[in-house]
């Protein structure tokens, strides 16, 4: 947050001062602005430094800075709320029915949170020459989850592994 000048640190001569309900009082010499500030009990804050004269506000300083903050945090949390992130599930070809179960269910419960997955099928040893039974499970995981995910990268075989990422249909 960039820190603005306020009251005695303001250094122009003269300032166009604007009021608590954004009425324009006119162009002013700084220090019948400050007094005006003073008898409203309130803060001059100088919002327009490089305008000519500057622009000065008066307002207080303290309730402004803290409404500054609140609106960057929530301006964070909603930035926040909008990433995804990237989670990765590995299979083995030789996966039994249960298991395959339960890490297609924890791709489903990552996809409904908004989550990319990351899916990677391991070969192994001699698994390496059956690249077509990778591409029967990777089909058996997008076709098991096609109802709430789509493939954004297709199965695709590198070295050991084949890989495929898969995103929300609809994105929250």
């Amino acid at each position: 947050m960039q820190e603005l000048r306020v009251n005695k640190q303001i250094r122009a001569k003269e300032v166009r001062l604007i009021d608590e309900n954004g009425q324009n009082l006119g162009i002013l010499p700084i220090e019948e602005a400050l007094r005006i500030a003073e008898d409203r009990n309130l803060d001059l804050v100088e919002v327009s430094p490089n305008a000519n004269p500057p622009v000065c506000k008066i307002m207080d300083y303290g309730k402004y800075k803290f409404e500054q903050k609140k609106k960057e945090k929530e301006a964070k949390k909603k930035q926040k709320a909008k990433m995804q992130n990237v989670k990765e599930i590995k299979f083995r070809i030789k996966i039994e029915d249960h298991d395959y179960q339960t890490k297609v269910r924890h791709i489903r419960e990552f996809i409904e949170e908004g989550d990319k997955v990351k899916v990677w099928i391991w070969f192994r040893g001699r698994e390496n020459i059956h690249p077509e039974l990778g591409e029967k499970l990777a089909n058996r995981i997008i076709q098991d989850l096609s109802d709430i995910a789509k493939v954004e990268k297709p199965p695709k075989k590198e070295g050991r592994n084949m890989l495929f990422t898969l995103v929300p249909k609809t994105s929250k």
